[in-house]
């Protein structure tokens, strides 16, 4: 043990003596090493941290959550012209749907409408993204507050001039003063302030943050059920264990009948399960991951020629000490791994100042952008890792070349 040790520390030594005596030759070596290491890594931090950001949005929200609509989360078979004939969800559906589904803890109404200005004596806030949506959307979507409240059910069937409002959307009207009980004008009328969402930051899409929730029957009164302007959805929270296929079998045949759709004929619908856009997300993060390997991985193969190409010329440098060395009783194995050891310490050289600067990047957007990039264990392992095999397959063949020297011809070369 002692032995390889010293071997490990002498590799070190020669290693560090490449840099010191080539420093330009051997970073240009390294250079390969570094931008595959950044380029894989850089990719695979940002997609765990959006990944993270993703599913710390969406956590609040239960998984087999149904969306009741007329457009697909997906791909469909469906011809396009024959779904943008397909019907919007009604208001009338979600009562019947609310009245007759089973093994159902909370069904809603929402409508998906244009963004919206919204006013507060001379302060006034545009594209604020609104959000009419029956009173269930609080437990739907589990709602945290800032302060104040959420509509009740009496106030959203009357569709009521209540308004709770994003925290970026309450600061930027009042400020620091209280908004509570105050009236901001929305759609030419005036609306009250109920309550005010706990900030929740830099989201993926939307966020509620820049939202005004308004109660779905208001908007309804405004524009009537059939605007072909408006996407209206049934959202389902069903309960805890319930058989998920049953569950949307149930809502299909419901729906047919109350739509009158004969056997023959397709839904006119789409039953959108949240997990199904979970695994769409899942699915185009795992062909991003693929996309960073497959350019990183060029940079690796550059970077891998490179180190070679620094052992190579070590060994030749290095002909005449091989030569004494192997003289002196030292066998091939020792003189293999010692060639070997260098080629794995200056890679992973090359991935540890590739990983600085993943970190170095990390932190200055984070900063800027308000957004969380990690560089957890886990890729700076990887990296590591993965610079240790690209030198220790980059050094194989100096290595061995280096272990079959005659010792006599090596000295008489080395001379």
């Amino acid at each position: 043990m002692i032995v390889y040790l010293r071997l490990l520390k002498e590799s070190f030594g020669f290693a560090m003596n490449a840099l010191r005596s080539n420093k330009l030759r051997t970073l240009l070596s390294l250079l390969g090493v570094t931008i595959g290491i950044f380029s894989i890594i850089a990719v695979l931090a940002a997609v765990d941290s959006l990944d993270r950001k993703i599913s710390d949005e969406l956590s609040s929200l239960d998984k087999n959550t149904i969306y009741l609509m007329k457009f697909s989360f997906g791909p469909s078979d469906i011809p396009q012209w024959k779904r943008e004939q397909f019907p919007n969800v009604k208001y009338t559906e979600y009562v019947y749907l609310k009245n007759t589904m089973t093994h159902t803890e909370q069904l809603g109404y929402q409508i998906f409408t244009k963004r919206e200005t919204i006013k507060y004596e001379s302060n006034t806030v545009s594209d604020v993204n609104i959000v009419p949506i029956s009173h269930e959307f609080i437990d739907i979507q589990g709602l945290k507050f800032e302060k104040g409240r959420f509509y009740n059910e009496s106030e959203a069937n009357s569709g009521a001039p209540v308004i709770v409002l994003g925290y970026e959307i309450a600061k930027s009207l009042f400020g620091d003063s209280e908004p509570l009980g105050k009236k901001v004008r929305l759609y030419g009328q005036k609306f009250i302030v109920i309550g005010v969402l706990k900030k929740e930051g830099s989201s993926i899409g939307e966020t509620n943050d820049t939202a005004a929730i308004i109660p779905v029957n208001f908007v309804r009164r405004l524009y009537g059920d059939n605007n072909p302007n408006l996407t209206n959805v049934i959202i389902f929270k069903p309960e805890k264990g319930v058989d998920m296929e049953e569950y949307k079998s149930e809502i299909s045949q419901k729906l047919r009948n109350f739509r009158g759709l004969k056997a023959g004929e397709i839904d006119n619908f789409f039953i959108n399960v949240f997990s199904g856009f979970l695994d769409l997300i899942d699915n185009i993060i795992g062909q991003m991951n693929m996309v960073g390997w497959i350019i990183s991985g060029f940079s690796l193969l550059v970077g891998g020629f490179g180190i070679a190409n620094i052992m190579f010329v070590s060994v030749k440098e290095r002909t005449n000490l091989i030569g004494i060395q192997k003289s002196l009783g030292a066998k091939n194995r020792f003189i293999l791994l010692q060639f070997l050891f260098e080629a794995i310490i200056l890679s992973v050289l090359g991935g540890i100042i590739g990983l600085i600067m993943v970190w170095a990047i990390a932190m200055i957007l984070s900063k800027v952008l308000d957004f969380e990039f990690v560089l957890g264990l886990g890729n700076i392992l990887l990296g590591t890792g993965l610079a240790a095999i690209i030198g220790l397959i980059s050094g194989i063949l100096p290595a061995i070349s280096a272990s079959k020297l005659d010792p006599v011809e090596a000295i008489r070369t080395g001379m």
